[in-house]
């Protein structure tokens, strides 16, 4: 089950997107950014794969925006995003817990909530 997240530059920090200023929104190449972050991306029209020990990353190629969202698989996927997002000074949100990552502790929201949140949705199409 993917780990779908959406990255964000922005002049606010973002902790709830209740408050968010579309107005404060940087436009940014996510896309750019991740073609020059890694060597290894199968490309298939416009959907990139960056595959690695252990995880993988998900999304689809276009211009400048002011977001972009990727499907992540595996733990170690969301710890090269968020080093990225600090490096660029990009915020994180997470759909599945409808939260904003906190990037200097993102074991308060990150992949073990995932996991419990993955679990109960398979647990729950079985019933």
């Amino acid at each position: 089950m993917s780990w779908d997240i959406v990255l964000f530059k922005s002049r606010q920090d973002i902790r709830d997107l209740s408050i968010l200023n579309d107005n404060k929104l940087e436009v940014t190449d996510f896309n750019q950014i991740l073609d020059n972050s890694f060597r290894e991306i199968k490309v298939d029209g416009d959907h990139r794969q960056i595959s690695g020990d252990d995880f993988s990353i998900d999304y689809f190629g276009s211009g400048p925006s002011s977001n972009f969202m990727l499907s992540l698989y595996g733990e170690k996927a969301m710890h090269i995003m968020i080093e990225l997002a600090k490096e660029h000074k990009w915020q994180i949100y997470d759909s599945s817990l409808d939260a904003m990552i906190d990037l200097d502790s993102p074991a308060n929201n990150g992949y073990e909530n995932h996991q419990n949140y993955a679990e109960y949705i398979l647990n729950k199409s079985e019933t």
